[in-house]
């Protein structure tokens, strides 16, 4: 879990954003060897970085592969591409690559529980924190949520367990997580504009079974299954009756119980998160927790609690309001197609009247088929709108799109015309931002103001 051998690797720190400066000052408080590197050849916070670390050598734009290889270890910030000439390169000459959630993993000192997936992986790492904090175990979310995982060793923060929420680019530079819990949620197209292919996707993800002790699957996605790293122990979740040792759900009468195999735990409608998938969600996040819960001592019933509590997370299928007896969600955290089909055919069997969808933004090189085949089953129309729509319209049956436009306001529009009440807008993307917006943040304030402006 962590080593106290003296470290006297030679780092190259590339990529001067949140991440790299929170190693930067890890590797500062360790008195480690390390420069600074960014590949932008002009940085606008150079001056206050420089004050920052006086005296570390830093290097704007990416050197070639002669010059990193005279470094022992580069430490790449997450949204670089590590699988680009120069970096491989470098990488023939001897130089190791990491990131930040390796150098994590190799001084923590307390357990890990890392989540992973195309969807949900935000949402469950907070329902687990959430959870352990209401039964008295100080958990920390961090990772791709939260702080960066570096920041928490460097400030020394009290903690019981860390919650890892990590990105298939974050697992791209990880070697050996050693996690004491690690699973994979669920895997469905994304970032297909940096991966080969979907199989260089999943490869990424696999690597947070590396070293794991215990292993989380879900039962209804045979793709989060560890493909080479075989855990002494696992455990599954599934919408479906629990095996002995399972997390499922089971029905008596109209009532849907969570349950621990035989083991009534809630009933769905006592949660205050809304749709299947999160259903799935909190089934996910009892198996992450009940894997750790002899090794803390973790009060159960609390922990149920804790889950009947959470409200969820902003722009994650969000209530937005009812207008003229219509429902608004915002799911600008749909930043892909699987994203979005996961909450489609969650509110699709809770909405009352019919699911109008929202769409649109930059593809990221997806096809979009299993999002037409989700909307042919349960959506009433598509409105879409943004820089790829055309590329939407094509994928999308002719009968599915209601309407295309350029901006959000118009289509936002043009649903609530449509919408009747006892019908749900979905605003899920199933595209990334960039085109119109800062962030799925900004898009998701955005779309709230839009609908504000309805009434």
């Amino acid at each position: 879990m962590t080593t106290e051998t003296k470290n006297i690797k030679r780092y190259l720190i590339v990529g001067l954003g949140l991440t790299g400066l929170s190693c930067a000052r890890f590797c500062q408080s360790r008195g480690f060897n390390f420069s600074l590197c960014d590949t932008r050849t002009e940085l606008p916070a150079i001056d206050s970085i420089r004050s920052e670390f006086p005296g570390i050598d830093i290097t704007l734009g990416l050197p070639d592969a002669d010059v990193l290889a005279q470094y022992d270890e580069l430490v790449v910030s997450p949204g670089i591409n590590v699988n680009t000439p120069t970096f491989i390169a470098a990488a023939e000459k001897g130089v190791t690559i990491s990131g930040d959630v390796q150098l994590f993993s190799e001084y923590r000192t307390r357990p890990v529980i890392a989540i992973t997936g195309s969807n949900g992986k935000s949402t469950v790492t907070s329902l687990v924190t959430d959870m352990l904090n209401a039964a008295g175990v100080k958990a920390v979310a961090c990772g791709n949520i939260g702080l960066p995982v570096l920041d928490l060793l460097t400030e020394q923060t009290p903690v019981d367990v860390y919650v890892a929420e990590l990105s298939s680019f974050q697992l791209e530079t990880t070697r050996n997580l050693n996690a004491e819990v690690a699973g994979i949620l669920n895997i469905s197209p994304d970032h297909m504009d940096r991966y080969a292919g979907m199989a260089d996707y999943e490869r990424a993800k696999q690597r947070i079974f590396q070293g794991a002790q215990h292993v989380i699957v879900n039962g209804d996605d045979d793709h989060t299954l560890p493909a080479l790293t075989v855990s002494d122990s696992s455990t599954k979740f599934s919408l479906a009756i629990p095996d002995s040792n399972a997390f499922g759900i089971t029905a008596d009468g109209e009532d849907i119980w969570l349950a621990h195999g035989s083991e009534r735990l809630i009933k769905a409608s006592d949660l205050s998160i809304r749709g299947m998938h999160n259903i799935a969600n909190a089934l996910a996040a009892l198996a992450f927790i009940d894997a750790l819960r002899a090794d803390l001592n973790i009060d159960s019933d609390k922990c149920l609690n804790g889950l009947k509590n959470f409200k969820g997370l902003d722009h994650r299928c969000q209530h937005v309001a009812v207008i003229n007896g219509v429902e608004y969600i915002n799911d600008s955290k749909g930043t892909n197609e699987g994203s979005t089909v996961a909450a489609i055919q969650g509110l699709g069997p809770v909405t009352e009247g019919e699911l109008w969808l929202i769409a649109g933004g930059e593809s990221k090189g997806q096809t979009f088929a299993e999002l037409a085949a989700a909307c042919e089953k349960r959506v009433a129309g598509v409105y879409l709108y943004g820089a790829d729509r055309d590329i939407m319209v094509s994928a999308l049956s002719a009968t599915t799109v209601k309407g295309v436009f350029s901006t959000l306001t118009d289509a936002v529009n043009a649903a609530s015309e449509q919408a009747t009440s006892g019908d749900t807008v979905l605003f899920s993307p199933a595209c990334a931002s960039f085109d119109q917006f800062r962030n799925y943040v900004h898009r998701g304030e955005f779309f709230c103001g839009c609908v504000g402006a309805l009434s």
